[in-house]
Formats: structure tokens, C-alpha cells, sequence
């Protein structure tokens, strides 16, 4: 019977040792370096045994632990005078030290990685050229300022809670719909009920985009002299009628 045996990459050397202290649950600060370099080694063999090839930098580190481990098992020297031991550089100080730098930036690198996933499913619609222009036009706006209009429109953003609703991005739906097909869907509701508020053509539930398409659409067709836009009183509700 033939086996088949799966052997985990790694990136490098550090890598690998990152992976040997995750796996024995040792603290990265105090490595028990005789039993690391020992399955390093172990893991050296298996990619011999596999045909392989072990890269320079995976011989080198194999050089370094031998050679960190030898250091430790070399007796402490003492100061034959006061018998104090002298306190000596822990052999294992600077690969601690890049293997912490290491994981440092493993980690800001899957962090990156989850940001370039997360931003791959974000989609963003084109910027459009809307030429609209209305400061220099003939509106009919009976006893009712453009200011009015922008006011009303705030109010609608805001009862609408849209700054705050909350948005899954999983679940993200496009709308599709453009100023033209909103001019007609406001012609269809004109030719239906003759008058409309202008709150009328929006409920609790429009996005940000009908609202604002929906608005330009208005804004469109009072140039075009299509509809005519009037208030009774201050205050009072803004109505929208079909020109004839």
C-alpha cells in the first residue's frame, strides 16, 4: 500500500521555528532550545526523505540552534574570588529577537491580507457627469426657494436614519436606476394623481442614492417646464403638479 505524506511549507526558516514554538506552547522569550532543534532538524529530515530541496537558509538556522544549544550546555564561569557567578548573554538573545520582529510583521501581513479580501468585495459605481444646472433658469417655484427644497430633502435624509443604518456588505444590493428612468417613474405618479407633497414620493425604506436621484430628477424636470412646484403657505406641504 502506498502512503502519501503531506509536509507543511514555510516561508523560511522562521517561519518554521514559529510554527515548532506555536505548536509545543512554549514562550517565544524562553525557548527550550534543545527540544526545538531537534524537530527543526526532524523536519529537515523529512524533506530530505521527500526529494526536496532545502534551501541555504534552512541549513543556516539548522547551524545557528546547534550552535545556540552547544553554548548552553557549556558551564557557567564563576569569578574564583567571590564565587559569584558572572552574569552572561542568553545565546538565544538574538534569535528571540528576530523571531518576534518576525512574527510582528507575519501578523501585520494577514491583517493586510483580510483588509485586501474585505475591500475585494466592495464595488464602487462610476463617477457620473451630471450636468444640471439651475442657478440661471426660469423655474416656476411658486411662493418656494430652492432653499426649501434642499431643507425638505434634509429632512428626508435624516428620517430616514441614513447615516446610520447599518450596511452588511455581504449582502450588499445595487440600485439601478437612473435620473431618466426616475423622471418617468415622476411623470407615471403625475399622470396617476394629477398632485403629489413631495415627501409622497419617498417612504422609510429609500436608499440614499433614490433619494438623491430622485431629487435630481425634480430638479431636472422643473427646467425642462414639465411640472411646476408650489406652496400654499410657510411651512406648509410642497406640492407637485404636471404642467399641462
Amino acid at each position: 500500500m502506498r502512503y502519501n505524506v503531506v509536509l507543511e511549507i514555510f516561508e523560511g526558516p522562521l517561519d518554521l521555528l514559529l510554527h515548532l514554538i506555536d505548536k509545543n506552547e512554549v514562550d517565544i522569550r524562553d525557548i527550550p532550545i534543545s527540544k526545538i532543534t531537534e524537530q527543526y532538524l526532524e523536519y529537515l529530515e523529512k524533506m530530505k526523505d521527500l526529494d526536496l530541496e532545502i534551501t541555504s537558509e534552512f541549513l543556516l538556522m539548522a547551524a545557528t540552534l546547534l550552535e545556540i544549544k552547544s553554548k548552553m550546555l557549556l558551564p557557567k564561569k564563576k569569578d574564583e574570588g567571590k564565587q559569584l557567578e558572572i552574569e552572561e548573554v542568553d545565546p538565544r538573545e538574538d534569535l528571540v529577537k528576530k523571531l518576534i520582529d518576525y512574527k510582528r510583521f507575519k501578523e501585520a501581513a494577514i491583517k493586510l491580507k483580510e483588509r485586501e479580501e474585505l475591500q475585494r468585495k466592495l464595488f464602487f459605481k462610476p463617477r457620473e457627469e451630471i450636468d444640471l444646472d439651475i442657478r440661471n433658469e426660469n423655474l416656476e417655484l411658486e411662493n418656494v426657494k430652492i432653499e426649501d427644497l434642499f431643507k425638505i430633502f434634509c429632512n428626508i435624509m435624516k428620517r430616514n436614519n441614513i447615516e446610520t443604518r447599518k450596511i452588511n456588505i455581504h449582502e450588499i444590493k445595487r440600485d439601478e436606476i437612473s435620473i431618466e428612468e426616475s423622471m418617468k417613474r415622476i411623470e407615471k405618479i403625475l399622470n396617476e394623481k394629477k398632485t403629489v407633497t413631495f415627501s409622497e414620493l419617498f417612504d422609510k425604506n429609500s436608499s440614499r442614492i433614490y433619494i438623491v436621484v430622485t431629487f435630481l430628477s425634480l430638479l431636472e424636470l422643473m427646467r425642462l417646464k414639465v411640472i411646476a412646484i408650489k406652496q400654499e403657505k410657510n411651512f406648509g406641504n410642497i406640492y407637485i403638479t404636471l404642467k399641462c
